[in-house]
C-alpha cells in the first residue's frame, strides 16, 4: 500500500477532505504523516484527531529526509504555503501534488496563494487577481508539482461561477467547496495508477 504524506501550513480543510475520504474506504493509501511548517497550524490537530503521525519542520532538507526516512511514496501540499526546493522535486518526479485555488494558467504563479488569488497578489504592485479583475468564473486545479512554480502538468480541473460574489473570503469559500471535491478524488486516482502523463500533458484511465 502507498504510504502518502501531506504537508499542510495552516487549518487543513483539504487534509480534512482527504482523511474524510479515507474513512470512507474511498482512497486506498495508508496516511502516514502530516507535516507542517507553522507550528500554530490546526491541520497538525486535525491529523492528530484521526491518529495520523505529524511533524513540523520548515528546513527543506530536514524535511526530504523525514520523507525518505518515512519511506513516503508520494506526497500532497495541501495548503503548504512554501516552495519546495529543487532536490526534493527531483527524487520525487510526478509524485508530488498540488492543489491552487484557481484555473491554472489564471492567477498562479510565485505570490499567488490563498486569499491572494482572490483579491490582490502583490508582485511588484502591477498583479491584480479574480476580485480586482471582475472574474466571473474562477475554480480550482490539480497539477503535478515541477520546478516551476504552479507550472507542473495539470491533472484535473473544475470551474463554478462568481459572478454573483464581491468579497474575496465569499469566493474563497465557494472554490474551497471544488477544492475540497476534487483533491480526495485524485488522491484516489493516483493511489488506483489511473493517471499517466504522456508528452507532459495528464489522461486519467
Amino acid at each position: 500500500m502507498l504510504r502518502l504524506a501531506v504537508l499542510i501550513s495552516g487549518g487543513g480543510t483539504d487534509l480534512q477532505s482527504i482523511i474524510d475520504e479515507h474513512k470512507k474506504g474511498n482512497i486506498n493509501c495508508e496516511i502516514a504523516l502530516v507535516i507542517s511548517n507553522r507550528k500554530s497550524a490546526y491541520g497538525l490537530e486535525r491529523a492528530k484527531q484521526a491518529g495520523i503521525p505529524t511533524a513540523c519542520i520548515k528546513d527543506q532538507k530536514e524535511l526530504l529526509k523525514k520523507l525518505q526516512d518515512e519511506k513516503i511514496d508520494f506526497i500532497v501540499l495541501a495548503g503548504y504555503l512554501a516552495i519546495l526546493q529543487e532536490d526534493l522535486i527531483k527524487t520525487y518526479p510526478n509524485k508530488i501534488i498540488n492543489i491552487h485555488p484557481s484555473l491554472i494558467p489564471s492567477f498562479c504563479g510565485v505570490g499567488y496563494y490563498g486569499l491572494h488569488v482572490h483579491e490582490k497578489a502583490l508582485a511588484r504592485g502591477v498583479r491584480e487577481a479574480a476580485l480586482a479583475k471582475g472574474v466571473k468564473v474562477s475554480g480550482a486545479t490539480v497539477h503535478f508539482v515541477s520546478e516551476e512554480v504552479d507550472g507542473g502538468p495539470i491533472i484535473y480541473q473544475e470551474a463554478v461561477s462568481i459572478a454573483d460574489l464581491d468579497t474575496a473570503e465569499a469566493i474563497q469559500k465557494r472554490v474551497l467547496e471544488i477544492e475540497h471535491k476534487i483533491l480526495p478524488m485524485v488522491v484516489r486516482y493516483y493511489c488506483e495508477d489511473r493517471i499517466r502523463i504522456e508528452k507532459g500533458r495528464v489522461h486519467i484511465l
